[in-house]
Parts: C-alpha cells; structure tokens; sequence
C-alpha cells in the first residue's frame, strides 16, 4: 500500500494501478478502493472509480466516502448514485452547502426541482456565488420566507451591475418592508438613465411589470417593464384572426372569459362573479376557460356554472388550449389575467377569437399579450394615456372595475375591544398589501402621525421581520411607536367586519388599493387617496368617484396630509361621510352590477359591430345609462 500512495504521489497513476489492482479481492480495505478509484479518476476512467468509491461506502459509509461517490456519480452522469449518495450524506451533514448544491443541481437536472427545496436551506449561509445563484432559483417563489431575503440580499451584493439580481431583491425587500434596502435600490432607479430612444434601459428589462408599477407611475417606462420577456408581439396582430359573420344573427354573442381566478374565494370573483351571473343569456353566451388550480375549484361550494359554461384547460398547453377556444367558434375572448403571475396570455397570440380584450387583472398595457382593446374608464385611461397602449382603450362610463353586492359579505362590525382598539382614539386604516406601502407611502403616512400625534395607525404588516422594519421606519420618520397597531391577515367576512371599526382608510402610492379599496367602501370605510398619473394609481378615484364621494380625491401629497389631519380631528365629517357611503351603497354606480354589466354589454356589442365590418379596433367610450331613481338591490 505504501508503495501504491508512492506512486500517486509522485503523478505515475498506471504504477499505483497496478500496485492496488493486485491489492483488490472481496476482502479489500477502503483505503485501497479509495486510492485505486482515485488512481482511474487520474486516467480518466470515471465509471470504473464510481464502482469502486461505491464498493468503499458499502464498507464504511463515512461523510469522505459518500462524498467522492456523490461527486463520482456526478461526473459519470449517475443522478440516481448522486442522489442515493449525496442525501445520506446531507443526513449527516445538514449544512453542508456544497453537498447540499450536489443534491438540489442534480434533482433538478433530473426534472424533479420540488425535491430540490429539501435541502435549499444549506445553501443560504453560504458565500459562494454559485451556491446563492442555486439558492435564489429555489427560493423564486417564496418571497414571504425570511431566508429567501438573506439570499437574494447576497445574490443583489454579488452582481452589483446584474440589473435582474438588483430587481429581484428590491421586489422582495417590499414584502418584508426593508425600507433600508429599499432606499438603496430606489436611488440606483432615481440616478439611472432614461433615455429610452435608443435602447429600453436594462433595468426596466430586469423588472417584472407588476414589480414596477409598485413604485412607477410614469406610463412611459411601465410599458418597457418586461422582465427579461419579449415585446415582439406588443401590438395586435390582426391577421389570422377568426372572421366574424359580417351580419348580426339570432345567435347569441359567444363571449370566452380566460383566467386562473375562477373560484369564489379568490378577490377577481368578489368583484366579477355578480357581473357573470347577470349576463342577458339571449344575447349573450358565456364561456369560462379555467385554468385555476384544482386545489382552490374543489374546495369551492359555490355553483360554478352559475357563471357560465366552465371548460377546463389546465391540462391543455397553450396550443391546445388556443385550438379548443377556435373550435368554439369564440366571437370576444377577455383575458383577466393580463401581465400578472399564472397569466396563459400566449393562448392569446394564437389568433383565437376575431376580437381580444384585456381586461381587470392588469392595470395597465399588456406588453407582450395581442389583445385588441382594455377595458377602463375615464379617469384610469384618460385620453392623454393612449399613446402608451398598443391596445386601444374602451371607456366604461362610471368605472371599468366590477363588483358583486349580492354574493359579497357584511357582517356586523366587529367591536373595537375585541381587535385592540382604543374607543377614544381616531384610528387610520391602512390594509393594502405590504409591498404596496412604498417609500413615499409611509412618508405621507408619518407626517399625518406626527401632525396628529393622538391618532392611531392601524396597519396589516404581517411576519415579525416585516413588523421590525416597519416599526423602525416610522420611529426614523418621528413617529411614537404606540401610535401604530398591527393587524394580521384576516378571513374575509373577519375583515370586512373589522374595517368597520377604523374612521378613515389611507391609500398607497403609486400602486392603489384596487380590491382593497372597494372593499373598504363596500365596508362603508371612507378611504382618501391622491390623484394618480397611471392606471394603478388612478383606481382609488375611479372607485371614489363611482360611490358619490370624490372629495376624498386629493390633488397632491401636502394636501392629503392637510385634509386627513383635518379629518381626524372632526368627527362630525366622518360621520358624515361614512353616512354618504351607507346612503350611496345601494345607489351608486360602483356597487351596481346589473348596471356594470349593461354597460359591458354594450361595450362588447360596439367591438363586434367594428369586427363585422372588418375595421381595426379604435379607442371608444360607452354612454351611461340613465340614472337609478332607486335602490338596486
């Protein structure tokens, strides 16, 4: 044996082959299967090492052993060996990163990543760029879990010029209110250069359109957001498109909704599912093309179809799914998806229907989707915004967004002495999702506190981390800590009921609250908001001015800090407001689906007519009905 490690020592691999060869026999040691395996490793011979670092574990399994087989395994292609070795070497050592980086790179190289999140956590301490690399594309999709910030923190610290390691990390940052952070990435946004005449700027390519509208409202650049995806297909493609008849018949209009958010739990069908029911089935034939997870439609009580004739296509990929809605013989397909996670807007570029509409799930132009119109209103898509949709905006006249007074809850109001809440304190509310609460958001929010310091911000941030961040935030801002009370998330009923206990909702900027807004109205919450400059964060006056209450609109930031200081210290015009809400609940346009759905209706009938008689789409706004005399419901 000494003569063989002589041998390999001094580089002659063939002389210590030869040595351990005659050394090998059933009875053979691991220490001699080991330098052998190592001596054919030499020579190139990586299957017959493999064999023999396996023969060495089969005697004496020791963390060396497993892992020379691990990495033997890997070499020869082995992925069930690397396995096999490389997880009962991660039992033994849990934070092994390299071991760890072994095991996950190999389950998903063999088409198995879910099993690769069982050993992600060894990853996220480690320094190698490689293991934070392996680490971030693990975590993609747990943005809520603490150890997914450590690592996108280190990924972002390591390419400091990579613009999507830069917009990954500001987007999760916003989910644990990493305000430190936040500050940093946002001055890198500020001091970037814009021009966009020549080239998109790398770091609107880095961002997903959605992660930019939380902190831009110039329409310009949120149009250039594309995360790395294509803008090939930005503007419709008219040809190839189905024909419609070129005259209206008998038949009903087939109109074909497209979304993941077909069950009631979800907030799309709290706005939607009223609008679905109610549409004239003589004039109207409704097909609902579901691709939502099975997990959410078969715990779903409600009656599906209901709503329309429900096709399932999340078996079908995105050519199936385009051929089965051609075969229907779909006149107006709405895509409610648009540019938001589990959107199958590739179905859309297939050409499948002689009209496309996106409409409700993005607020804003759908790069990279071919639909012919989006759906909005006067104040989310005024006139000026045009130039920066490739659609062509259709104007509903009160508002383009939904809502179901019917199906929707309201309970009692919760009493304040059972959420914590003070009897004798004014009480904001602010329960939009964490990452909408920019910067600038909680700079209004803290000069209203210090302006008012006997009110009380009552806000959702949930997860310690995030609370922390918030916490410190605000004291850096002069805010007395007892002036804030957290709220956790809450089921639905358990949240309408309890916005009632609040006097005054506030708004976030850019990005508004959309549902959460209406659900603070529909709560009969007043909720004040500024005016916006691009469709996100021009939803809350849509929905302000759609329930008869546009005074809460303010037209700049100094003057919604004035008017709510104002508002919190008279009480009589809370009251006031709050009695204009319940008053305007069942009157007003806003909670109005029957009316909603006219006006789509109409909507829909105007872009077939154009469809028949073979004109491209062009921008329209839909007269009002008359108004209510009464209540409608």
């Amino acid at each position: 044996m000494a003569n063989a490690n002589k041998a390999y020592e001094s580089g002659d691999y063939m002389a210590a082959l030869t040595l351990l060869s005659s050394m090998v026999d059933d009875g053979a040691d691991t220490a001699v299967l080991t330098l052998l395996g190592q001596s054919f490793q030499k020579l190139g011979l990586e299957k017959d090492a493999l064999d023999l670092f396996s023969r060495a574990v089969n005697l004496d399994p020791t963390p060396a052993a497993l892992q020379r087989a691990a990495l033997s395994a890997v070499a020869v292609g082995d992925d069930a060996r690397a396995l096999l070795y490389g997880m009962r070497l991660f039992v033994i050592e849990p934070d092994n990163a390299p071991v760890a980086a072994l095991v996950a790179a190999t389950f998903i190289r063999s088409g198995d990543p879910a099993s690769a999140q069982l050993v992600r956590s060894a990853l996220v301490e480690s320094e190698d760029p490689a293991h934070i690399h392996l680490a971030a594309e693990l975590y993609a999709e747990e943005n809520r879990d603490p150890a997914a910030l450590t690592v996108y923190r280190k990924l972002a610290r390591l390419n400091p010029d990579d613009p999507y390691a830069q917009a990954t990390y500001m987007a999760i940052a916003r989910d644990f209110c990493d305000y430190d952070a936040l500050a940093d990435l946002e001055r890198r946004w500020e001091t970037a250069s814009w021009d966009t005449t020549t080239a998109t700027p790398r770091l609107l390519e880095a961002e997903t359109a959605y992660a930019n509208l939380l902190h831009c409202d110039n329409e310009r650049l949120n149009r250039l957001a594309t995360n790395g995806t294509s803008r090939d297909r930005s503007k419709p493609a008219f040809s190839g498109r189905p024909l419609m008849s070129r005259k209206r018949g008998t038949q009903p209009l087939r109109i074909g909704y497209l979304s993941s958010d077909f069950w009631s739990g979800h907030a799309t069908m709290r706005l939607l599912q009223a609008v679905l029911t109610l549409h004239d089935r003589n004039r109207f034939d409704v097909t609902l093309y579901c691709h939502t997870p099975e997990e959410f439609t078969q715990i779903d009580s409600c009656d599906r179809t209901l709503w329309g004739r429900i096709v399932p296509i999340h078996a079908l990929s995105d050519a199936e799914a385009a051929r089965k809605i051609r075969a229907d013989g779909i006149d107006i397909l709405v895509d409610l998806k648009g540019s938001t996670s589990g959107n199958r807007g590739a179905i859309l570029n297939e050409n499948v229907a002689a009209v496309q509409i996106a409409w409700l799930g993005f607020p804003g132009s759908n790069i990279g989707i071919d639909c012919d119109y989006v759906i909005g209103d006067p104040i989310v898509t005024p006139p000026t915004s045009a130039p920066v949709y490739h659609e062509q905006i259709c104007r509903l006249p009160e508002t383009y967004q939904p809502n179901d007074p019917f199906h929707r809850a309201l309970p009692p109001a919760t009493p304040r002495a059972a959420l914590g809440l003070p009897e004798d304190r004014f009480v904001f509310a602010a329960f939009n999702v964490m990452r909408k609460m920019t910067i600038g958001t909680i700079d209004i929010w803290a000069e209203i506190l210090r302006q008012a310091p006997e009110v009380l911000l009552w806000v959702l941030v949930d997860g310690d981390i995030a609370r922390e961040n918030f916490r410190r935030a605000m004291a850096s801002r002069g805010v007395d800590e007892t002036q804030i009370v957290f709220a956790a998330k809450a089921s639905y009923e358990t949240h309408i009921a309890r916005l009632q206990a609040a006097d005054l909702g506030l708004d976030t900027f850019p990005y508004n609250g959309h549902t959460t807004t209406s659900d603070q109205l529909w709560a009969g919450l007043p909720v004040i908001t500024m005016r916006g400059r691009n469709f996100a964060s021009r939803v809350s006056e849509s929905l302000l001015t759609a329930i008869g209450l546009p005074d809460l609109v303010l037209p700049d930031r100094q003057a919604l800090i004035d008017r709510a200081v104002a508002l919190a210290r008279h009480p009589q015009e809370i009251a006031s407001l709050r009695q204009r809400l319940v008053d305007n609940r069942d009157c007003a346009p806003l909670f109005d689906a029957e009316r909603f759905c006219r006006h789509l209706e109409a909507a829909y009938e105007r872009m077939a007519d154009r469809a028949r008689l073979r004109l491209p789409p062009a921008s329209f706004d839909v007269p009002a009905l008359p108004k209510r005399t009464g209540p409608f419901r």
